[in-house]
């Protein structure tokens, strides 16, 4: 399934959107950006994750 992608106008931080094409090694505010919400929304998930699974799960270390 492809991605949809729509055009949108929003007001941005330059200097900080610059900051992170630099920090990404990226080409583009754009690319930034999109890279900055899948992290954000990947982070949410993972606290979700560990929320849900709070003492439930059991770590079986190398040579057990």
């Amino acid at each position: 399934m492809g991605t949809v992608v729509k055009m949108t106008s929003i007001r941005l931080d330059t200097r900080l959107a610059d900051k992170a094409v630099k920090a990404l090694g990226v080409k583009s505010r754009t690319e930034a950006v999109h890279i900055a919400l899948r992290e954000i929304i990947a982070l949410n998930d993972f606290r979700k994750l560990m929320a849900d699974r709070a003492g439930k799960l059991r770590f079986e270390g190398h040579g057990k």
